[in-house]
């Protein structure tokens, strides 16, 4: 759709309007937003009260970031111009950018009233009903699109991405190919028929004809970045890469292959030269709000969380609200430890969009850092997510119900590497009986250049990469290996994969290790494993699905052989004891801050060591130090630190003498490195899952006695065992090898545990049929 208007009554405007009305277009038409605001002003105030006039004022105005006003504008001049369309399908576009579905689907509907054959109209409004989860309705609605206006490419576009979201293969690549063939240079239609090809199971013919087309018309860049995605799907994500490097060089100022360029590069951990190419774009897009949510995105990932939260925030004062702007800002807001504001933001989304899942993604992935977030609440949060989870009919799963019969189990993960997964997964799943179990890995971000997924990889008898795969090309790849028990490592996280998960992807499923900070809430998820720390009697009404307990921990650790030699005990040689916490920031809560300032004035000589990636940040790293200050803690009693290489990390741990693990969501894998390291923890769990990690590995490495029964009991006894330097310095020097010998490392009794708990499961399966 052009951006400026003309009279609905008068298309010889731009020759007999004033000149500023004049000008004013000509700078809309030019993309120039702000600059147009102050001709089109003037104009109204000079008088000029043609529509067209008042209609690119309101435009100029919702571009510039002040929506309500710009809707207050078009909501008049429709109401002076009854029969005409534009200011309708006007306000329909801006309500929607708002985010605000339901009143831009009415304006839609109200636009297609006044004129039947706007197309416009008909493309936006069956777009929405896709993002409304309605594609049968969208398909309707661009079948006579399609049939007005044979020669529309989105409307061809559009109505493939409806046949897709029902999984009609055939016809949604026919669409593709339509939308191609009229705009054959356009990234984006080319790129959704790599989709719909896979879909079709015509990877390898499609692969064939777009090398054919690069041969032919060698200068496209669309024909270079659709072989780049296809590459990507069929697991040559090098080869992918290279191709897509070749379609920015033939269109350098082209936004959509540089955005397809930096995901790939961002999924193959090279997320450096992925922010790169995304700072190009949004330098190039500087009123794009999606330029600069996918630059915000991709800091985050490098964990410069701060630099991201400032894109984010000025950019939503430019845009106004737009929700995945508000769900990222959420995300970096409480990795800074800004809880509260965070659960704010994404209550704010919900509000915004209460149909959509990102805002409740949001949520889950914000409120278990907050203090006092009961677990009903929490539970109550993940329902409202997985209720939010489109879900399609699937045809039944037909696996054999045979008890005793070698299993297929599925692991669906992004994190498959050196990552907190990878370190407390890989060694259970290494030692289930090759006999008994088959492993089916569905990968996403497969880095096989790293240690932890090349043990991944030779415990699978079958290596799938899912990446790029919509949910229904997810669901259909997963059925297919006829998986009978999917574990699911990756809960609503980044590389979530819920909704596949909620068209039920085996038999059996269940949550694991991977953003389990607590139930799922997913109907279709039908175990949790845990353990009898983690989830102690009467916790179950807490969660969604059945209990799987196993009888010693629920995950088994896999040190990294370059772990540095112990040290002795810091504060033998210091004379003081220093306290450390190597924890995200997102756990870093106030009540936290408060509750470690009164050990430190409790111990008057004691230091604190902060340890995490966001710490890299100045400014974020001197606001903690400062908010100490305010507790009355000197500023020189507080080191902050900030990232570094994980074997430099390890090492670090030889400052520390005691760990005071956050609350309420504790450490998991830190509280395992730190015991590795000879440095015990305390903790103090509570409700949630997430607060009681650190509970679960202390005990199972026989150190249940620095598990903490209350706020009150963790202060008294940080003081009590800094004050037994002898204690701690025995402890120090023996306990690598204890941790070494207790369950938390023993992987052949860990796999035996796990394996008898999935024969448990899928025995229960069979036995309900």
């Amino acid at each position: 759709m052009t951006v400026a208007v003309l009279s609905p009554d008068n298309d010889a405007m731009l020759v007999q309007s004033p000149s500023p009305s004049v000008h004013g277009l000509n700078l809309l038409a030019a993309g120039c937003f702000r600059e147009a605001l102050e001709p089109l002003r003037l104009a109204f105030r000079l008088g000029d009260t043609n529509p067209a006039t008042l209609l690119n004022l309101a435009i100029a105005e919702d571009r510039a970031g002040d929506r309500p006003h710009a809707q207050n504008i078009m909501n008049q001049v429709a109401a002076r111009w009854p029969d005409w369309d534009e200011p309708v399908l006007r306000l329909a576009e801006s309500l929607r950018a708002a985010g605000d579905h339901a009143a831009a689907e009415h304006a839609y509907r109200r636009t297609l009233s006044l004129n039947l054959a706007r197309i416009e109209a008909m493309v936006a409004l069956a777009g929405l009903l896709l993002l409304r989860r309605q594609p049968e309705s969208a398909r309707d609605l661009l079948l006579r699109a399609c049939d007005l206006a044979p020669d529309n490419a989105e409307a061809w576009n559009t109505l493939g991405l409806s046949y897709q979201a029902t999984a009609v293969a055939d016809l949604a690549l026919a669409a593709f190919r339509s939308a191609q063939r009229l705009q054959p240079h356009d990234v984006s239609y080319a790129v959704n028929g790599v989709d719909a090809a896979v879909l079709a199971g015509e990877a390898e013919a499609e692969l064939d004809r777009l090398e054919r087309a690069c041969e032919r018309d060698g200068l496209n860049p669309a024909h270079h970045a659709a072989r780049g995605m296809l590459l990507d799907r069929m697991g040559r994500r090098a080869d992918a890469i290279d191709a897509l490097e070749v379609a920015c060089v033939l269109a350098p100022d082209a936004i959509a292959p540089m955005r397809l360029l930096a995901g790939l590069l961002a999924r193959s951990s090279r997320v450096a030269r992925a922010e790169t190419v995304l700072r190009r774009v949004a330098e190039a897009c500087p009123d794009s709000a999606q330029a600069s949510n996918d630059h915000a995105a991709a800091l985050m990932r490098m964990h410069r969380h701060a630099e991201g939260r400032a894109i984010l925030q000025a950019a939503l004062d430019r845009h106004g609200p737009e929700a995945s702007m508000m769900c990222n800002l959420a995300n970096a807001t409480v990795c800074l430890g800004l809880q509260a504001d965070a659960v704010s933001l994404a209550r704010q989304v919900i509000d915004l969009q209460p149909d959509a899942v990102l805002p409740r993604r949001a949520l889950c992935n914000t409120l278990p850092y907050l203090h006092g977030t009961s677990g009903q609440e929490l539970l109550a949060a993940m329902r409202a997510c997985s209720a939010a989870l489109p879900r399609t009919p699937q045809p039944p799963l037909c696996n054999d119900p045979d008890t005793d019969r070698p299993l297929i189990v599925g692991l669906l993960s992004g994190t498959l590497r050196s990552h907190p997964v990878g370190w407390l997964t890989v060694a259970g799943i290494e030692n289930l009986d090759r006999d008994s179990f088959a492993i089916v890995c569905l990968v996403q971000n497969a880095a096989l250049h790293d240690p932890i997924a090349r043990r991944f990889h030779a415990a699978a008898s079958t290596w799938v990469e899912v990446d790029g795969l919509n949910d229904a090309a997810l669901i259909a790849a997963a059925r297919a290996h006829k998986i009978d028990v999917l574990i699911d490592l990756g809960g609503y996280g980044d590389a979530s994969r819920m909704a596949a998960c909620a068209n039920r992807l085996a038999p059996v499923q269940i949550k694991w290790v991977g953003m389990q900070a607590h139930s799922s809430g997913l109907a279709e998820m039908d175990w949790f494993l845990t353990d009898r720390w983690e989830t102690p009697a009467g916790f179950d009404a807490l969660y969604s699905e059945r209990l799987l307990r196993l009888p010693d921990g629920y995950v088994c650790y896999s040190p990294p052989p370059y772990a540095p030699a112990i040290k002795p005990l810091p504060a033998l040689k210091n004379g003081h004891v220093t306290f450390g916490c190597f924890n995200n920031l997102a756990k870093i809560t106030p009540e936290l801050i408060g509750t470690w300032a009164t050990i430190l004035q409790r111990i008057p000589d004691a230091r604190l060591i902060l340890k995490t990636h966001q710490l890299s940040d100045f400014a974020t790293a001197d606001r903690f130090v400062s908010v100490l200050a305010q507790h009355g803690v000197a500023r020189d009693r507080v080191e902050t630190r900030g990232s570094s290489g994980h074997r430099a990390f390890m090492g670090e741990y030889n400052d520390i003498d005691i760990v005071l693990d956050p609350f309420p969501y504790s450490g998991g894998l830190t509280t395992c490195e730190a015991l590795w390291m000879g440095v015990p923890t305390i903790t103090c769990p509570g409700e949630i899952f997430a607060s009681r990690h650190s509970v679960s590995h202390l005990s199972n490495a026989g150190l249940a006695d620095w598990v903490a029964g209350s706020m009150t009991e963790y202060v008294e006894m940080a003081v009590a065992r800094a004050a037994d330097l002898p204690a701690l310095a025995a402890l120090r020097a023996d306990l690598r090898a204890r941790v070494r010998l207790s369950p938390l490392c023993d992987a052949p009794r860990f796999g035996a545990n796990l394996g008898s708990a999935l024969r448990g499961v899928w025995q229960d399966w069979c036995g309900r049929l």
